[in-house]
């Protein structure tokens, strides 16, 4: 037996040790009590904090299960202080949020996945988790809240770029197919293989899609654009780059109306900043989303909501659809729909939830800016309101109206075929999409009458859309079908052309003369939008009856013979028939001209870049960034302020603000001690060499260099040439040595 004495010396330590380790590693948290005073919410809405730190650091985005659960991917990793070091640190995870008492709040975490470098998109697909770890896209299969067997979809999906510029999003459509932001590729499982096929290049951070399955996204400066027309139906000819119903600014009023000073990236520039310090227009929108979640108003639903990080707001937009195109503007002037005087609040995406709320993603940071875009002006600024200290944080909050309640969470899990196929008869777009998808993924063939019956009986064209989007998953549709739900007068325009999308999987000899009827019926009816989708998907039918099919392709030129739109489909169309299609028809004069100019495009062998490039190009100021630290920081330090004996600051200096000819021959030929910057004589006890003999960086590396230091640490920026360069590099000092002070104050440099 052990004595009394022993079990106060060696177990009781033992066991506090014991304790305080499996303590650590909390995951069960009391709820966050978070005030929102600093919160102004629009009327007839609540805001309400449903997760924050310390169940979770740093969110960007998000997903929910089948259990109505929170999986939320935290970017712990981004910019880890106001220099950016550590960034490649594995600090990042995907974790699962839970309400175990089921208040509506978060009380636990559960890590599904961490250790993991700056991860940025996730979306539950196919039964199992689809991620994004830079520079992969991994499909994971999901055993009891744990990670199972791991699949690589794609090795290049994020494979350069700075992190504010890879691809994300990671969105599936109705029509079955996976599409990202940043990106111009799009994926899809079908029959148990990965297949990625080139799209449109879409916008910066995050997507979204309305209930007809158009496309939105943004830029930092652009809050809302988005597609006219459904993906990939321009996009037929190679030599052609559509512009006139892809990547369309929907609202050209990029005002904004914050609450307070901002402080922002370029605030030193004249215009951006108002007479009160307050930002103007735009600098940093991200994660739109169009609502259609059911929940909130009806004059709410279908508007696309935006959120301005810098100036810590979400900005809501009115869509209006008048024919093929879309344009947005904006709900108020002089307000918003959230705005605050936190300034950790930081939205980065929005979501539509399985309750018809809306969710945001709160940073909750002060840092949103990446290194390698910062200015010195926003660097002092954070610096100077220890903005830099607001870190370890993050939120989820949630948006619903007053008026109604919210939707119950159906039970996915459970849920046999049949009333999954009743799902699809929702009002929120969420509930729909995902019955489409488990249907889908469950291969469950004997729902295919119910699903029929359901396109037949419903006079919803958003039910009778995803009806159909499942017979094409589960590869049950027909053309016989197909034709059906065409000819049938009272279905909604929007159901007829997606219909005629779908028609596309059945191009067959034996079909045309019914595909002729089908067409010859509905130019009768001489409605706008199935006119333009019939411009759009008539190419494989011209492809295998060019005769039978081009005159109506005439008819559709001379109908929209003043309609850019419906040109460019019909140049897509006409992918290969170009010279012919002239020689026989093409009197409009836009059609004319587009068709000429894909023709030059193919004698100077100028292809659409979505079609060629096969990975994100690493933008200037992310190499130069990354050829400061490997280069340069050693001796200059990773915040460019100097190392004690080493080498002088860079902040300051006016070798860097000074002549960017001067600048540039130091870095090409180098600069030896001692010297003087801002006035400090530095006895240095080494030399800097110069890159120019360095055979593994090009005249544009050191341009990118050169740009990065003047993003960094000058106000007023001046740029340089890689011709410039060329002829600088030729031109070392006579001695063949690095410069020295005297012999660069004795040089004339004009800039």
């Amino acid at each position: 037996m052990f004595s009394t004495s022993f079990l106060k010396k060696s177990v009781f330590p033992l066991l506090v040790s014991i304790f305080f380790i499996f303590s650590c590693q909390k995951t069960s948290f009391d709820e966050p009590l978070i005030p929102l005073d600093d919160y102004k919410i629009v009327d007839g809405f609540s805001l309400q904090v449903v997760a924050s730190e310390p169940l979770l650091d740093a969110p960007v985005t998000m997903d929910f299960d089948n259990q109505g659960r929170m999986w939320v991917v935290e970017m712990i990793g981004y910019m880890p202080n106001i220099e950016g070091i550590g960034e490649e640190e594995p600090l990042g995870r995907i974790a699962i949020l839970e309400d175990l008492d089921q208040d509506g709040i978060a009380d636990h975490s559960k890590v599904f996945l961490d250790n993991l470098v700056l991860p940025r998109a996730i979306a539950h697909l196919y039964g199992g988790l689809l991620y994004v770890e830079p520079p992969n896209l991994w499909f994971v299969e999901i055993d009891n809240d744990m990670p199972g067997k791991r699949t690589l979809v794609d090795s290049v999906y994020a494979d350069a770029g700075n992190v504010e510029h890879q691809p994300n999003g990671l969105m599936m459509n109705l029509d079955n197919w996976i599409y990202n932001a940043n990106s111009n590729f799009r994926y899809q499982r079908k029959n148990g293989k990965w297949i990625k096929e080139p799209t449109s290049y879409r916008g910066q951070w995050g997507i979204t899609k309305d209930d007809f399955g158009r496309l939105y996204y943004n830029s930092n400066s652009n809050q809302i654009k988005g597609d006219f027309v459904l993906p990939n139906k321009v996009i037929r000819n190679q030599y052609l780059k559509p512009s006139e119903n892809v990547n369309r600014t929907l609202n050209k009023n990029q005002r904004v109306y914050p609450l307070h000073p901002t402080s922002i990236n370029r605030g030193y520039i004249e215009g951006n900043l108002d007479q009160d310090s307050m930002v103007v227009n735009t600098t940093a929108a991200c994660g739109p989303l169009v609502y259609r979640g059911g929940q909130f108003p009806d004059e709410y639903n279908l508007n696309a909501f935006v959120c301005i990080p810098e100036a810590n707001i979400i900005k809501r937009n009115i869509l209006a659809f008048e024919g093929v195109k879309v344009a947005a503007t904006q709900a108020w002037e002089g307000k918003e729909f959230i705005a605050s005087t936190d300034e950790g609040f930081r939205p980065v995406n929005l979501f539509n939830g399985p309750d018809g709320a809306m969710y945001i993603l709160d940073m909750h940071r002060g840092i949103i800016q990446h290194k390698a875009f910062i200015s010195q002006y926003l660097t002092q600024h954070l610096a100077d309101k220890q903005l830099d200290t607001i870190k370890t944080m993050g939120r989820v909050l949630k948006v619903t109206s007053n008026d109604k309640p919210l939707n119950a969470i159906p039970d996915f899990e459970n849920a046999s075929g049949a009333e999954l196929v009743e799902l699809l008869h929702s009002t929120n777009g969420w509930i729909r999409d995902r019955a489409q998808q488990l249907l889908i993924t469950n291969s469950d063939n004997s729902i295919q009458e119910q699903l029929i019956n359901l396109i037949r009986e419903t006079k919803s064209f958003k039910t009778q859309i995803h009806a159909l989007y499942t017979l094409d998953g589960l590869n049950l549709l027909s053309f016989e079908l197909l034709n059906e739900v065409i000819l049938t007068k009272t279905n909604h325009p929007k159901t007829i052309v997606h219909s005629l999308s779908l028609l596309e999987n059945f191009v067959e000899k034996i079909s045309v003369n019914s595909m002729k009827q089908l067409t010859t019926m509905l130019l009768k009816r001489n409605d706008q939008l199935i006119d333009f989708y019939l411009c759009t998907t008539l190419n494989p039918w011209i492809k295998l009856a060019k005769k039978e099919f081009l005159p109506y392709i005439e008819q559709l030129s001379m109908r929209y013979t003043d309609e850019p739109n419906y040109q460019e489909a019909i140049a897509s169309s006409l992918s290969g028939l170009e010279e012919s299609y002239l020689e026989t028809y093409g009197k409009p004069k836009l059609l004319k001209e587009t068709l000429a100019g894909i023709i030059q495009n193919k004698k100077d062998s100028v292809i659409n870049p979505i079609y060629i490039n096969v990975s994100v190009k690493e933008d200037a100021r992310t190499n130069g960034l990354k050829l400061f630290r490997s280069i340069c920081a050693a001796c200059h330090g990773p915040s460019g302020d100097g190392i004690t004996e080493l080498a002088p600051p860079l902040r300051e200096s006016e070798y860097v603000t000074g002549s960017i000819k001067r600048l540039a021959s130091i870095v090409l030929h180098g600069l030896q001690g001692p010297v003087h910057v801002n006035g400090k004589l530095y006895e240095l006890n080494g030399t800097m060499p110069g890159l120019a003999n360095n055979k593994s960086l090009s005249d544009q590396d050191i341009v990118d260099i050169i740009r990065f230091l003047q993003n960094a640490y000058v106000h007023d920026k001046k740029s340089i040439s890689t011709k410039e360069i060329k002829a600088l590099r030729s031109k070392p000092p006579k001695n063949g040595k690095p410069y020295t002070e005297k012999e660069l104050l004795e040089m004339n440099f004009e800039n």
